[in-house]
């Protein structure tokens, strides 16, 4: 259970094992000086940052980039009934998270991909360069990838394109929602090494993951998600499990009407377009040529 879990990481840290002091970010929202620093230096600022380059690194794509992150702020309306720190200021949310900290991040994790993408190799030895800011350039590419893909998702040419990109969008969202309710849960805080290392972890496993979803997309010889793939989505849907059986009785509020009215729309909207787009419109289309053929 959750206790024991939670004596685990006490064993392994014994700084661990105390219920976190939970910070409100939207108890002072009045534009003033000493409120936006307060935010700016905040922990979390610097890490939307870093973890948004990460993401665009992973995507390599712009729209799916911002798709993304103005749902993770959705999110933070919708669940901030259950986690305090998602109860943040307007400007916190579409300013200094999206317009600032994310939009820095995917610029230059897209930029990033744009290098590789175009990047030109040089496959002289060590021996045969001339000057020492030359080999230590060399050296340095040796830890660059060979080569790079762009990422073109075409989410609303198929319909299995635009379910396999709703999917992947949806996983991203649970896998950055797992680490709050996983730190709440089990009382780590956000800077420990094992939150860090977890992050970390699925950095690096999502490279290749989304590499397979894209492959699965896009190659007609490729019928199913690779292995990298399914071992994310299990790892995320793992966490999911550990969630709903340590948080039980955690999370005592329900959700606003509001919350749930927007949600049931969405979800509708989400169900209701690819009916309308890869099946009633086709089909409408097909009939005016056949009439016109009449």
């Amino acid at each position: 259970n959750k206790h024991d879990a939670r004596l685990f990481f006490k064993y392994l840290d014994p700084t661990l094992g105390e219920p976190l002091p939970e910070k409100k970010y939207g108890d002072a929202c009045e534009l003033t000086y000493n409120n936006i620093v307060d935010q700016v230096l905040d922990e979390f600022v610097l890490a939307h940052a870093v973890g948004w380059f990460c993401k665009a690194l992973i995507l390599r794509d712009y729209t799916f980039c911002w798709i993304l992150s103005v749902m993770f702020e959705v999110m933070e309306y919708s669940l901030s009934h259950q986690l305090n720190n998602f109860d943040e200021c307007w400007w916190d949310h579409w300013i200094l998270d999206v317009l600032v900290c994310n939009w820095l991040g995917m610029y230059l994790g897209v930029k990033t991909c744009e290098y590789f993408e175009m990047k030109q190799y040089s496959w002289q030895g060590l021996a045969e360069i001339p000057t020492l800011k030359g080999k230590m350039k060399r050296t340095m590419q040796q830890f660059t990838p060979k080569s790079w893909t762009k990422f073109e998702w075409d989410s609303t040419k198929s319909f299995k394109c635009y379910w396999t990109v709703i999917f992947i969008l949806t996983m991203f969202l649970i896998c950055e929602l797992n680490a709050f309710y996983l730190k709440t849960l089990l009382w780590l805080p956000p800077a420990h090494p094992i939150n860090v290392t977890r992050i970390f972890c699925y950095f690096l496993f999502g490279i290749p993951g989304v590499r397979e979803a894209y492959q699965y997309l896009h190659d007609a010889n490729c019928k199913r998600f690779g292995p990298q793939a399914w071992l994310l989505t299990g790892s995320i849907l793992t966490e999911v499990l550990i969630i709903f059986k340590f948080g039980q009785g955690e999370f005592p509020d329900a959700a606003p009407k509001s919350v749930v009215q927007f949600w049931v729309g969405f979800v509708t909207l989400l169900i209701s377009y690819p009916i309308y787009q890869f099946y009633l419109l086709p089909k409408y289309q097909d009939h005016k040529i056949k009439k016109k053929l009449q």
